[in-house]
C-alpha cells in the first residue's frame, strides 16, 4: 500500500469514528449541563469545597469563580514542584527551579502544557500523578464550563443567570471526562502503552552506554492529555515516545481523542439553544477547516521535492516511521487546531509551508475545532463578528439566535479576537530586542524567527508544542511564556462571560424575512470566511518573515 493512500485511510476510519460518536456523546453533554440533579459522588464534593451548586451565577460571579479556582490550582501546582525534593515518589530527583515552576504551574492550569523541562528528567510520580494529571482534568472542565454559561447566554432571556460553575466544574469532570479516560486508558495499555509507578532502571544499552528509563502511570495521563486537548507529555518526546504511543492504532486512536469533545460540542450547542440546525452549521465551518488544513498539510509533506524526500517517500525528517507522513500530518493538524500540543513528530522538521501550516492553526484560535470548550466558545465569538459584518453589508440590525448583536456585544467580541495577537506580536518583537533569543535559538534566518514566533503563538494560544530548535528553558522565556498563557487562557474568559451575562440579559427578538439565516451552508462560508480574514490576516506579515520565507527559499 502506498503511504499516501495509506494516510487517505487513515483520515477516512478517523472521520468515520468521529462521525459515530458525535450524536450520543453530544446529546450526553447536553443533559449533563441540563441536568438538576446532583449525584452522590458529585454532593460529597460540593461538601467538601463548601459550595452550593444550586445558586445561579451572573457573569461576574461565575468569571470570580473561575479566577479564584485557577489561581488556587496555580499556587498548589507550584507549591507541589518546589517540594519535590522532599515528597515520596519523587524517583530522587530535586525541587523545579522557581522560573521553571511558575511557567509549568502556569501551563497546566491555563490547558497549554507548554514544557520547557524533560519531562522523565524532572518530574516524579507524584508531581505527575497528583499534579499535572490533575490539572489535565480540572482544567478542560473550567474550558467546557465557560463554553456551556456562553451557549447559556444565547439559550436564556430576560435573566443574567449563566448556571453555576462549581457545579459544572464537577459534572464536566465526573460525568464526562473521567468515564471516558478510564476506558481510553484500557485501549492504551491494550496497544501497548505502559501504566506503572516503576523507578529508574536499565532497559538496555546504547553506544556502549548505559540506557535507563523511568516508567509511570502513563496510559492514565496520556488519554486525558489528549481527550482534555492538554498536550504534554510524561516523556520528553511526547506522543513520538512507544510508552506514550506505540503503534498506528494507538496513534489514530489519541487523535480521535483529540477531536472528538470539541466536534461533539458543536450538538450540544445544538441540543441547548433548541436548534440541531445551528449546531451543524458550527460543526460544518470546523469541519471544513479542519479537513482543508490536513489535505494541504499531507500535500506539502507528500509532494517535497528532492532526491532524498523522493527516496523516503516524502519529508520524513522528524517523523516517526511507525506513524508515516500521513499519521504525522494528520496529528499535526489535529494537534494545532486544537489547544492540545501533543505531537508526535518534531513541528520545527516539517518543511516550511508546513510548519507554517501548523502556525496558522493556532493562530486562527484554534476553532476548527478548537480546545475542548475553548474551541466553541471562540467559534461562537467569530459568529458574533460574522454577523456583525453580514449586518453591515445589508444595512440591517445584526442579530445572531434571536438576540441583537449591539454596541456592547460587538465591543467584548472585539477585545476576545484582539487578545491573543497582541499577546504573540507583542512578547514576539520584545524578545527580538534583547540577547536572550540569539542564545537559544539554534538556527538562525527565517526558520529562528519561526522558532520565537511559534513557542509564542503556541504559549498564547494554549496549545503547547513547540519548534524544537528553541531553548526555553531561560528566564526570559519562563517567564514571559508563562505570562502569555495566563493572560491568553483568563482574559479572553472575561470577554466571553461578559459577553454571556448581556445576551441572557436580553429578550428574544423575533425572527423576521431580513434575519440572517445561521444555519444555512452560506452562513457557514461566510462564517469560515470571516475567521480566515479577521484572525488570519492579522499574523500574516509574521508568517512572510518565517515559515512563508523558508518555503519560498526551498
Amino acid at each position: 500500500m502506498s503511504p499516501v493512500l495509506a494516510g487517505i485511510l487513515q483520515l477516512l476510519a478517523l472521520v468515520l469514528a468521529l462521525g459515530l460518536s458525535y450524536r450520543p456523546l453530544g446529546d450526553h453533554m447536553a443533559r449533563v449541563y441540563s441536568s438538576e440533579k446532583h449525584g452522590r459522588p458529585e454532593k460529597w464534593i460540593y461538601k467538601a469545597i463548601g459550595a452550593n451548586p444550586s445558586v445561579e451565577m451572573r457573569w461576574p460571579a461565575y468569571l470570580r469563580a473561575v479566577l479564584a479556582f485557577s489561581a488556587v490550582s496555580v499556587l498548589f501546582l507550584y507549591g507541589l514542584q518546589r517540594l519535590q525534593g522532599s515528597l515520596p515518589g519523587s524517583l530522587g530527583f530535586v525541587s523545579i527551579d522557581p522560573d521553571q515552576a511558575f511557567n509549568t504551574a502556569a501551563s497546566f492550569v491555563a490547558n497549554t502544557n507548554w514544557q520547557s523541562y524533560y519531562g522523565e528528567q524532572a518530574m516524579g510520580h507524584v508531581v505527575q500523578t497528583g499534579g499535572l494529571a490533575v490539572q489535565n482534568f480540572v482544567s478542560a472542565a473550567v474550558g467546557i464550563a465557560v463554553a456551556v454559561a456562553l451557549v447559556r447566554g444565547f439559550a436564556r432571556s430576560r435573566t443574567g443567570e449563566l448556571g453555576n460553575f462549581w457545579s459544572d466544574l464537577v459534572r464536566g469532570t465526573v460525568r464526562i471526562l473521567l468515564p471516558i479516560s478510564v476506558v481510553g486508558a484500557l485501549v492504551l495499555v491494550a496497544c501497548g502503552a505502559i501504566q506503572n509507578f516503576a523507578g529508574i532502571h536499565e532497559v538496555g544499552r546504547f553506544m556502549g552506554g548505559t540506557q535507563q528509563w523511568n516508567g509511570g502511570a502513563v496510559a492514565s495521563q496520556e488519554v486525558i492529555k489528549e481527550l482534555g486537548t492538554n498536550g504534554g507529555g510524561y516523556f520528553n518526546a511526547n506522543s513520538a515516545h512507544p510508552f506514550e504511543n506505540p503503534n498506528g492504532l494507538s496513534n489514530l486512536f489519541e487523535i480521535y481523542l483529540i477531536l472528538v469533545i470539541p466536534f461533539a460540542l458543536t450538538r450540544t450547542f445544538g441540543r441547548m439553544v433548541g436548534s440541531l440546525k445551528q449546531g451543524y452549521a458550527i460543526l460544518g465551518t470546523m469541519a471544513v477547516i479542519w479537513l482543508g488544513f490536513t489535505a494541504l498539510m499531507m500535500w506539502t509533506e507528500f509532494a517535497h521535492h528532492g532526491p532524498a524526500f523522493e527516496i523516503a517517500g516524502g519529508a520524513m525528517e522528524g517523523k516517526e516511521t511507525r506513524f508515516g507522513i500521513g499519521g504525522s500530518s494528520i496529528f499535526a493538524v489535529a494537534t494545532t487546531l486544537t489547544s492540545t500540543g501533543a505531537v508526535n513528530s518534531f513541528h520545527s522538521s516539517y518543511t516550511g509551508f508546513g510548519g507554517g501550516i501548523t502556525m496558522l492553526g493556532m493562530q486562527l484560535g484554534e476553532v476548527a475545532p478548537g480546545g475542548v470548550g475553548s474551541g466553541l466558545y471562540g467559534m461562537l465569538i467569530m459568529a458574533v463578528i460574522a454577523v456583525f459584518i453580514a449586518g453591515l453589508m445589508v444595512g440591517r440590525t445584526p442579530e445572531y439566535l434571536g438576540k441583537k448583536i449591539g454596541t456592547r456585544e460587538i465591543k467584548l467580541a472585539a477585545c476576545y479576537i484582539l487578545v491573543t495577537p497582541a499577546l504573540v506580536l507583542g512578547f514576539t518583537a520584545a524578545s527580538f530586542v534583547l540577547d536572550t533569543p540569539a542564545n537559544s535559538m539554534t538556527n538562525s534566518g527565517a526558520h529562528g524567527f519561526s522558532e520565537i514566533l511559534y513557542a509564542y503563538t503556541s504559549g498564547a494560544n494554549n496549545n503547547g508544542s513547540a519548534f524544537a530548535g528553541l531553548n526555553a528553558d531561560t528566564q526570559w522565556f519562563n517567564t514571559t511564556i508563562g505570562i502569555a498563557m495566563l493572560l491568553g487562557r483568563f482574559l479572553p474568559m472575561v470577554f466571553v462571560l461578559a459577553l454571556a451575562g448581556s445576551l441572557a440579559e436580553q429578550k428574544p427578538v423575533p425572527e423576521t424575512a431580513g434575519t440572517l439565516r445561521t444555519a444555512k451552508p452560506l452562513f457557514t462560508g461566510l462564517l469560515a470566511g470571516t475567521i480566515m480574514i479577521v484572525t488570519g490576516l492579522t499574523y500574516f506579515p509574521a508568517l512572510a518573515l518565517g515559515p512563508l520565507a523558508e518555503g519560498l527559499a526551498a
